[in-house]
């Protein structure tokens, strides 16, 4: 998990250093409310907690919850975008992107350098100071491949690139987690036939 997570933060690397990135700064993103930069930043945000969290303490008698459960727990998951969390997410990315595109791929290139030895020195749980509860490392890491691949396309989209695709690699544990997530929450009637009957398909499977 821990190398695809790598390739993943690479591919995030990659996408802040294009020159639309710093031209479209100012500029509205595909996500409502959310300027470019403020998108930048968010997305860059995931590699820099991955190596904050694994790097962090975990306070005695913190709860250690599965990813399934995790994803339960959260309050922002369908909630409207003046959601609490959702408000104070769209916040802290702004005030980082004032300080500019530079200095986002300045944090996340020091912050994917250090991942390794974060990773080496990691213990068996990842506690997240923004829940309260912990994750084991890879459930961690799983989450936040969710939240790059996410917004790697939303910030892709914004910019008018063609998709980007980041690998089977990391594909693959991500849509195992969205399929789960959505049979969970709509059903496996529905899931199916999403797949597979266009007539009969609700009109969204969508858990985020």
């Amino acid at each position: 998990m821990h190398e695809t997570f790598l390739r993943s933060a690479e591919a995030v690397r990659t996408l802040l250093a294009r020159p639309e990135v710093a031209a479209r700064w100012e500029e509205p993103s595909a996500l409502s409310g959310m300027p470019v930069g403020g998108l930048a930043c968010h997305l860059g945000a995931q590699v820099v907690l991955a190596t904050r969290v694994l790097s962090g303490a975990v306070p005695p008698g913190a709860e250690l919850l599965g990813v399934l459960e995790h994803y339960d727990r959260v309050t922002w998951r369908g909630a409207a975008l003046d959601n609490e969390t959702n408000t104070a997410i769209r916040s802290g990315s702004d005030a980082e992107a004032a300080a500019g595109p530079a200095a986002l791929l300045a944090r996340v290139r020091q912050a994917s350098d250090a991942f390794p030895a974060a990773w080496s020195a990691r213990g068996e749980r990842a506690h997240l100071p923004w829940t309260g509860w912990c994750l084991t490392p890879e459930d961690f890491l799983l989450t936040r491949l969710l939240e790059v691949t996410v917004h790697h396309d939303d910030l892709a989209t914004s910019l008018d690139l063609a998709p980007i695709e980041l690998g089977a690699s990391v594909a693959r544990p991500v849509v195992a987690l969205l399929t789960e997530l959505a049979r969970r929450e709509h059903g496996g009637v529905a899931l199916v036939r999403t797949l597979t009957r266009r007539e009969r398909a609700p009109a969204t499977i969508a858990v985020m």
